[in-house]
């Protein structure tokens, strides 16, 4: 199977090159402007296909493609992925832009091809795990920075979206009453609160970006149990006035750990296999949606 990967920077070095370059069944093709990173990378991993013009990878014919150019390219690129009848694995957000992001789903459905969006906190196995264990009442979610105030729109599309698809992915069901409390420098985000309602279930998500560490903590409490998840790789149970921690495999990879590797099967699987990803695309939407949402009323709460 022919797989291209557009743009080599830090996300895609990370996160995606170890898992996908160590899949001897993928005839990969390397693409990204920066001649010199193209050529240290495609070394690195011993790939013959590259270029730094996306006609070549086009031309190369691959199936599929994988997309961590800055949210800014997404559009333009996925548009001439999709115009050339070929499937796309895209970091989140889509675009900074609802109405693009909606464009390219609609795109997608009428080209019957598969765009998938990289929320990879819903492929972490303890999330996945605690998802099946028990029907939460209350859902507390946690995501802190360092020291990296930023414009509140990037901040929520980039990095808060992740609380807001992971709520989500946990609640099940409708979300309703958005509550925005948010804290800013100007137009630089220094912390959000926001606040959701769902049937018997409020979920909480928070996020200060400059804590002092980076950090992540779910809490989910619902018939006389609590679970809290720390940093995506310990889990403590609390039931009966007794606690048990439990955590990840000392020999489960890190990247296994996040998500990363159980997402990149499942778009791998959904292009080979021809999974219908019409519930998938529109449920990803709606973590869009729900992010412009909040963008709007720290937007409102500025004007006033």
């Amino acid at each position: 199977m022919k797989i291209g990967v557009i743009g080599l920077g830090s996300i895609a070095e990370k996160a995606y090159l170890p898992v996908i370059t160590a899949k001897e069944e993928l005839e990969l093709f390397f693409v990204t402007r920066n001649q010199e990173k193209l050529e240290a990378l495609a070394s690195k991993y011993r790939v013959a296909n590259k270029s730094t013009n996306l006609d070549d990878l086009i031309d190369f014919g691959v199936e599929a493609a994988f997309v961590h150019t800055s949210t800014p390219a997404h559009v333009s690129i996925i548009e001439k992925l999709l115009d050339n009848g070929i499937h796309v694995y895209v970091d989140k957000p889509i675009s900074y832009s609802l109405e693009e992001s909606k464009r390219m789903v609609k795109l997608v459905k009428e080209n019957n091809l598969k765009l998938m969006v990289g929320f990879n906190r819903r492929f972490v196995p303890m999330y996945q795990q605690l998802k099946k264990d028990f029907k939460a009442e209350t859902i507390l979610l946690e995501k802190n920075r360092l020291n990296n105030p930023q414009n509140f729109k990037i901040a929520i599309y980039d990095d808060f979206i992740h609380i807001v698809d992971t709520i989500r992915f946990l609640a099940e069901g409708q979300l309703e009453d958005l509550v925005v409390d948010a804290i800013l420098d100007g137009k630089l985000l220094k912390q959000i609160v926001i606040k959701l309602k769902g049937e018997q279930l409020t979920a909480i998500g928070i996020m200060n970006r400059a804590s002092g560490i980076n950090q992540e903590i779910v809490q989910v409490i619902g018939k006389q149990r609590k679970v809290v998840i720390r940093n995506l790789v310990e889990r403590t149970d609390y039931q009966g006035g007794e606690e048990r921690v439990s955590r990840s495999g000392d020999w489960n990879p890190t990247l296994y750990n996040r998500g990363f590797v159980n997402i990149i099967d499942e778009f791998i699987r959904i292009v080979q296999e021809d999974v219908a990803i019409e519930e998938l695309l529109d449920d990803a939407l709606l973590t869009h949606q729900l992010c412009e949402k909040i963008i709007q009323k720290i937007e409102q709460e500025i004007s006033e």
